[in-house]
């Protein structure tokens, strides 16, 4: 079991796995008994967005906020008012995708003040070393000051997604366990989970402490 704060924000470099991992937590959080709400600050229109999964929301009985262009070819920063229900409604759980590095980041900025006087978040900085610009603690660190710089909050903690898309095994996951524990030594920050594909969470669950299995997202066309 894991625990969590009412409100989950994830945050990190562009590819590292964000939405998927917003998509299985607030699944997670709903098959605790807990009334659940995704919201998608993301308004650069990446490949991913949780709008993809937006049927199976319905079917969990989970709220989505996303813009009203995600997923269209229109590339606009609009953000819609509902966005506000995720500080404004404390009975229910939040689950933020925040958006990839810094630019993402600034759309948190004005929802900030009041996460931050309720003080019952989390936010998770999510990481892969095997995206091109993140592969090393260095890097990894670097983005995450960035981030931090943009939204104006500190991180909490770690989410280890490091993994090679469809090509990924138990030992890939394995070796990128040590450049997690880097990054957790030098920022201070634990690794709160490893996520791992759900075919692969067997072999790994008696080896690799708070393992989130990941049913991967299928990405509409």
């Amino acid at each position: 079991m894991f625990e969590s704060k009412r409100i989950t924000l994830l945050a990190g470099h562009y590819g590292s796995g964000k939405t998927n991992i917003a998509v299985n937590w607030a699944k997670y959080l709903k098959d605790t008994g807990k009334k659940v709400s995704v919201a998608d600050l993301d308004i650069v229109n990446p490949y991913f967005r949780t709008k993809d999964s937006e049927a199976d929301f319905k079917e969990w009985g989970i709220k989505l906020i996303a813009s009203p262009y995600a997923n269209s070819n229109v590339d606009l920063p609009s953000l819609p008012q509902d966005l506000y229900s995720v500080v404004d409604d404390r009975t229910s759980y939040s689950v933020i995708d925040v958006g990839g590095d810094d630019r993402g980041a600034y759309a948190l900025g004005r929802y900030v003040d009041k996460i931050l006087e309720e003080n019952n978040y989390e936010l998770l900085l999510v990481i892969n070393k095997f995206r091109p610009l993140t592969p090393d603690c260095k890097s990894t660190v670097e983005v995450m000051h960035e981030i931090e710089s943009a939204c104006r909050m500190k991180f909490t903690a770690i989410v280890n997604n490091s993994n090679l898309g469809c090509e990924t095994t138990a030992d890939v996951v394995i070796s990128s366990l040590d450049y997690a524990d880097q990054v957790s030594s030098e920022t201070g920050l634990p690794i709160k989970m490893t996520a791992v594909e759900a075919s692969l969470y067997d072999e790994l669950k008696d080896k690799i402490d708070n393992l989130l299995p990941l049913n991967l997202q299928s990405k509409l066309i």
